[in-house]
């Protein structure tokens, strides 16, 4: 009968010193998570995530979690037999359409992941841009040019909103009583219509109106690659803004950088585009030496990594 090794006390201790100058740094500060992807969908992943989250919360961090929700979404509406149209890769969203968005996001995740992060220890509350009229949306407007006649026409996405007008007072009320918001992306127009938003921008708006230290964008990639396809582990607004122009940054990745572009420049210290497919890259980032993912940054400005 063999007995299981013992635990290494030393080294377990230096790896909690090492982490501590991290923990300082962030100490009463506020970071938000954007939370999606396909570690979404990962059970353990789902575990790692809301023990990682509360570990933050009990190291002094103040984490703000945004979720999305779009897999999840398109069951429930194939259930459901609804027909989602597409239009330059956004999900036209109509009436029927926006009242499953709703019930999905605001209801069934938003609540899954506060009972994941109360499981394991945390205070975590459930809220979307509705509640405390926090996040007001406007229509989302897109232009797209006629190939035959060149000429610009708008696209009609329903609704499909972006952020208007943030009033982050609840935010600040419920992290002052060590409560982890947890938070859909779906807001109200001024004239009460609902609105499905991006997760990206909402969080990015979120990120930008509570002046976080750290912004997460959770992925389902390492983070941004150059041209010679290698992980770029830092880069300003500039570099960021030449990557797009360049062509370098392709799909899915160009909305993520515009998104983080806009938070750098808003009151954000710095975005980070990571894995979330990684265990524990929430951790990783914030309290090791060497972080994951790829840091953007304002121009001129050094940020601690």
């Amino acid at each position: 009968m063999t007995s299981e090794p013992k635990p290494d006390k030393t080294k377990e201790a230096a790896i909690l010193a090492q982490a501590l100058p991290y923990m300082l740094r962030y100490d009463d500060r506020v970071v938000v998570v954007k939370y999606g992807g396909h570690a979404m969908g990962d059970e353990h992943l789902a575990r790692a995530f809301a023990r990682d989250i509360v570990l933050l919360r009990q190291s002094g961090v103040h984490p703000i979690v945004v979720h999305g929700g779009g897999p999840q979404i398109g069951k429930m509406l194939e259930r459901l037999n609804i027909q989602s149209e597409f239009k330059d890769g956004l999900r036209v969203t109509d009436q029927a359409t926006v009242d499953v968005v709703e019930m999905v996001l605001a209801g069934a995740i938003n609540k899954q992941i506060v009972t994941a992060i109360t499981q394991e220890g945390g205070r975590a509350i459930g809220l979307c841009g509705k509640d405390a009229n926090m996040v007001t949306a406007k229509k989302l407007r897109r232009t797209q040019m006629d190939p035959d006649s060149n000429i610009e026409r708008i696209v009609d996405l329903g609704f499909v909103g972006e952020p208007s007008d943030v009033k982050p007072e609840i935010l600040h009320r419920l992290i002052s009583e060590e409560i982890i918001p947890v938070i859909a992306p779906i807001a109200a127009g001024k004239k009460g219509d609902t609105f499905n938003i991006n997760a990206d921008t909402f969080a990015g708006a979120i990120a930008s109106a509570m002046d976080a230290k750290r912004f997460l964008l959770l992925t389902d990639v390492e983070g941004v690659l150059g041209g010679d396809g290698e992980l770029i582990a830092d880069i300003d607004v500039d570099g960021a803004r030449k990557l797009i122009k360049d062509g370098v940054a392709k799909g899915g990745m160009i909305p993520k950088l515009e998104t983080a572009i806009s938070a750098a420049e808003n009151g954000v210290e710095a975005v980070v585009i990571v894995n979330g497919k990684t265990e524990h890259a929430v951790l990783l980032e914030l309290f090791t030496e060497h972080g994951a993912g790829t840091l953007i940054h304002k121009n001129n400005e050094e940020v601690a990594v």
